[in-house]
């Protein structure tokens, strides 16, 4: 069943404007015409150039660096679509900004993640669809619905394809979770790769002391897979790294995580690291040192092509995975 007939508009704002243009090209259908822009002051400022009333309206937006600018963006369009009369307005944020903070870790925290799903839904988004939230209760703080796609798919097609098993030994492989809170991530990759799992834990052990890294599970000798939803100055990824070729005894050491926030040292400390190869989903444009040649990038804007068609369509996502 097609919900709103033919009539899809799609919409980008300027986070990441040649992910939107891939998405349009995999659906044949054309950008939206319209003009995101800033006033000298900083405040947003959209203008709809087409007709939007009754439309299936997606806007892709992710909510990346300037973090706070891409997200008033993406508010200010969804008021623009919703006071335009759009039939339904679907905010497609590959990157989810402010998913860090999902609970209170100590007193007077915010939890701004429930924060800006209120924002979202009170600007008038009907729906969102998003890829890897850093925790996946994030789903709940929305009263609207919430499409969750996976990364984990997309890398998994990437090591079989890299380590195929009829000529690796996938016992010589480990998957790492970089830290405790990422385990239940790691354990179901490693088990669509077929291979074993293994946790890097740091703890200070007193106060004013270094971290102590310690490996849970048997890394000697073998290559590992670090694995996590997301990479922001790069400083524990590296650290775990570092543990799992020092301490563990790892032969070599690849990561992979579905956005490269990539803020700071990020590039340089993956470019010194123990890391042979760091490879990201394209949920967040490049930036910074684009010449790396540790870093790489895997295209999912297809992935959010085919689910924009089923959304639209009326038709369940599960198939994409």
């Amino acid at each position: 069943m097609i919900a709103y007939g033919d009539n899809i508009k799609i919409f980008c704002g300027n986070s990441n404007i040649e992910f939107a243009k891939t998405i349009c090209k995999e659906l044949g259908l054309p950008m939206g015409q319209s003009v995101v822009r800033t006033f000298a002051d900083g405040e947003a400022s959209v203008t709809l150039e087409e007709t939007v009333r009754g439309a299936d309206v997606f806007l892709i937006q992710s909510t990346c660096k300037p973090v706070n600018d891409h997200l008033m963006e993406l508010l200010v369009m969804i008021d623009a679509c919703r006071r335009a009369s759009a039939g339904r307005i679907t905010a497609v944020i590959p990157y989810f900004g402010y998913a860090r903070q999902d609970r209170k870790a100590k007193s007077r925290d915010p939890i701004s993640a429930k924060l800006v799903a209120n924002m979202l839904t009170v600007a008038g988004a009907d729906r969102v669809l998003t890829m890897d939230l850093h925790a996946s209760q994030i789903q709940g703080f929305f009263d609207i619905p919430l499409d969750h796609l996976l990364g984990a798919p997309s890398f998994v097609e990437y090591y079989l394809n890299k380590f195929p098993e009829g000529t690796y030994n996938h016992d010589e492989f480990v998957v790492v979770s970089p830290d405790v809170g990422s385990v239940a991530r790691a354990r179901n990759f490693a088990q669509k790769v077929h291979m074993g799992l293994a946790i890097v834990d740091k703890r200070r052990q007193k106060a004013n002391e270094c971290e102590v890294m310690n490996v849970i599970g048997d890394v000697k000798g073998k290559t590992c897979i670090l694995y996590d939803d997301m990479v922001d100055t790069a400083g524990s990824l590296c650290n775990a790294a570092k543990a799992l070729v020092e301490v563990g005894g790892a032969k070599e050491v690849y990561a992979c995580a579905t956005h490269g926030v990539l803020s700071g040292p990020a590039y340089d400390r993956i470019e010194a690291s123990v890391i042979k190869e760091m490879l990201f989903l394209n949920t967040i444009p490049q930036m910074g040192n684009t010449s790396s040649g540790k870093i790489k990038f895997l295209d999912v804007a297809p992935v959010f092509a085919r689910a924009i068609e089923h959304i639209h369509g009326g038709t369940s996502i599960a198939d994409l995975f």
